[in-house]
This record gives C-alpha cells, sequence and structure tokens, in this order.
C-alpha cells in the first residue's frame, strides 16, 4: 500500500467516526444542548462541524504518514498507531457521554483523558514522523479549549 492511499484510508476512518459521532450529537443539539447555560466564549453550532471536519482530516492525514514509516520502524509504528487508535474512540465515546447521556461531569472526566491520549499520540507521532506530530497540535488545542468549555458547562449546570 503507498502512502497516499494509506493517508485517504485513515482519513476516511476518522471522518466516518466523526459522522457517527455527529448522529448522538445531533439529537441533543436540537433538544437537549439549547437548555444549557453556557459561557460568554461558548461558539456559535456552526463552528464545530467545520472544525472537526478540519481536524479529523489532519489526524487521518497525521496517521497516514505515521503508518508509511512501518517498514523502517515497525514497532514504534505499531504503538504509536495503538494510541491514535484509543485517542480516537475515546473521541467518539465524548460525544456519547456529553450529547448521548446528557452527562457533562462525566464527559469532562473522560475529556481529561482524551487529552493525555492526544498528548501521547503527539509526542509518539512526533518521534516517528515530525510533519505528523505538528498535524495533531491544532487538535490538542481544540480539546484543550473544549475541555474549558466543557469544565464551564458543568460548573454552571450543576
Amino acid at each position: 500500500m503507498n502512502k497516499i492511499t494509506r493517508i485517504l484510508a485513515v482519513v476516511v476512518t476518522c471522518l466516518a467516526i466523526g459522522y457517527f459521532s455527529g448522529i448522538v450529537t445531533r439529537t441533543s443539539i436540537d433538544t437537549w444542548y439549547p437548555t444549557l447555560i453556557k459561557p460568554s466564549f461558548n461558539p456559535p453550532n456552526w463552528v464545530f462541524a467545520p472544525a472537526w471536519s478540519l481536524l479529523y482530516l489532519l489526524m487521518g492525514v497525521a496517521a497516514g504518514l505515521v503508518w508509511d514509516r512501518i517498514e523502517y520502524e515497525k514497532e514504534a509504528v505499531k504503538n504509536a498507531l495503538v494510541f491514535f487508535a484509543i485517542q480516537l474512540a475515546l473521541n467518539a465515546l465524548w460525544s456519547y457521554l456529553f450529547f448521548g447521556l446528557m452527562n457533562p461531569l462525566l464527559a469532562l472526566i473522560e475529556i481529561f483523558v482524551l487529552w493525555l491520549m492526544i498528548y501521547e499520540t503527539l509526542l509518539k507521532f512526533i518521534k516517528i514522523n515530525k510533519v505528523a506530530g505538528y498535524l495533531l497540535v491544532p487538535y490538542l488545542l481544540w480539546v484543550s479549549f473544549a475541555t474549558i468549555l466543557n469544565a464551564s458547562i458543568w460548573w454552571l449546570n450543576k
């Protein structure tokens, strides 16, 4: 499999996971989410879909670049991709906890674990391919912001 095929495979996987996470989100966006008190820095709802689409694209490219190094650094690549898969699963789980279960506190606890996994994935990626590691920086920053937003929503609605 060549580099482009690997990148496309992971990008499609990330976008698909984002799509399925969005299914849980969409129902609550119109019903439960508007009833919450939100902080003044809460972005408008339309910002989230393009932001996450871009982040899933960047994540997929990053993982594809790392995967492309499998012939040269087999164990490091496998380990990094396991961390990537775990953080991707945690990413999807957050949507279910926050929007599906409507539980900002449980989602807040989980997003701390997600942040740590993204950070560890970034560190592993950067050792294999610097560009791949840097491509995860916007994701880490966005999840940092999302953590503050999640904490604020929990605090304002407890």
